[in-house]
């Protein structure tokens, strides 16, 4: 599952509260002091994050920062309830909107519908094959078969080697097949990865 932030910046009450039950919710907090240090922070994840603050004043002039991005305080005050409602609506409509459309080198890859996409050709794919896809463009190392055992399939000493070999010789084939290119997982003495 992809990863989601709330940045709050300038509420410290906001943050602690949160802070206080975060074993209940389902996204990561994370508080700032002012605009100035969440914009010095180099590991931003924006795009699929929510930010509340309580004044915008340099907010916009990050190209990455939308009015789908965040929250303001003129919703306030509100039960924590619903304050947590309407951060999870917000989130989920960030989720969406970000699963689909995933760029991986020149196709774009759609977690919502489960298609991957070239130009005007378009092919499903399995939620096993997602996986796959996702875990070796996002680790951009060789993965061998062990490795791929315990962070796809869960590895199990029963399962056989042959099983994570298939399945990719599988996914392979049929990106070439729809795509003509045999070159989108690759194969290396080291593991498979994607470029």
């Amino acid at each position: 599952m992809i990863k989601q932030n709330i940045y709050i910046i300038n509420s410290n009450p906001l943050y602690e509260i949160l802070d206080e039950i975060k074993e209940n919710l389902s996204f990561e907090i994370i508080k700032y002091k002012n605009e100035e240090a969440f914009f010095k922070d180099d590991h931003l994840n924006i795009k699929n994050s929510l930010i509340i603050i309580n004044s915008k004043k340099k907010l916009f002039l990050n190209e990455n920062i939308s009015k789908k991005n965040y929250m303001d305080f003129k919703n306030f005050p509100l039960s924590i309830n619903k304050l947590i409602q309407l951060i999870n609506i917000q989130l989920i409509k960030l989720r969406f909107n970000f699963q689909s459309k995933i760029n991986i080198k020149n196709y774009k890859l759609d977690l919502n519908s489960k298609f991957i996409s070239k130009h005007n050709t378009s092919l499903k794919l399995t939620e096993k094959e997602i996986e796959v896809i996702l875990y070796l463009n996002e680790n951009k190392s060789k993965h061998n078969v062990l490795d791929l055992q315990n962070n796809i399939w869960g590895y199990s000493a029963g399962m056989e080697t042959h099983t994570v070999e298939t399945h990719i010789y599988r996914l392979r084939k049929k990106i070439s097949e729809k795509f003509k290119d045999s070159n989108f997982i690759l194969s290396h003495p080291k593991g498979y990865f994607i470029e």
